[in-house]
């Protein structure tokens, strides 16, 4: 009796063995081809279908309001236009090209996650508003040709970027990603960190109120 009970203990001390091992194969293979990034990454996309990590344009909505009706209120905060980038086309422009506009300017990267899980919003809202609203989507990777094939390969069709010069205090975050609007007065009213769902009712008409 007690011989059976070592057997079927070994017995399942092997299999539970065999089964770590599989996982760690998969995840060894998933990191050396860099695909955990995107496994992660679609993991997290789940979280932001759930509604309930959006950016609070709502608070945003009500501060603008407030400014208007208090003159005591501190002034908004022009933004920054020192940037320069550069597309993939290999053509240099600056953030002052697009003045006038409302500019929705993400910072990303191929190597994270949470960037990767906003990306298909991101998409989906730059179909509907790229005619009304400039998309800056500036990649943070080191080799630019990385991000490029990204795009390509999820034809996402989004106009991405690359860092010419250094980025100005107001844009130095170290969380990626982090998300800047602009309004069309040239003055910034949105930083968030971290991944959104931006591709809501709530924000688009957020976005058509900086005109």
């Amino acid at each position: 009796m007690v011989n059976k009970k070592k057997k079927k203990k070994k017995k399942n001390t092997k299999k539970t063995l065999i089964e770590y091992g599989i996982i760690a194969a998969v995840g060894i293979i998933l990191y050396a081809t860099g695909l955990h990034t995107e496994v992660i990454g679609f993991a997290q996309r789940g979280l932001l279908a759930t509604g309930l990590i959006t950016p609070n344009v709502e608070k945003i909505a009500q501060e603008r309001s407030d400014e208007t009706e208090m003159t005591t209120t501190a002034a908004p905060i022009p933004a920054d236009f020192n940037l320069t980038l550069m597309d993939k086309d290999g053509k240099t422009i600056s953030l002052t090209d697009f003045k006038g506009k409302v500019i929705f300017m993400n910072m990303w990267a191929t190597w994270c996650p949470p960037c990767i899980a906003e990306m298909p919003n991101i998409n989906k809202l730059h179909k509907e508003m790229g005619d009304e609203v400039a998309f800056v989507m500036v990649s943070l990777d080191d080799d630019f040709e990385t991000a490029k094939a990204f795009n390509k390969r999820k034809n996402y069709n989004l106009p991405i970027y690359t860092l010419q010069s250094n980025r100005p205090a107001m844009y130095q975050s170290s969380t990626v990603p982090t998300t800047y609007v602009i309004n069309a007065n040239g003055e910034l009213v949105l930083t968030h960190k971290g991944m959104a769902n931006y591709n809501t009712s709530k924000f688009k008409k957020f976005l058509k109120g900086l005109k």
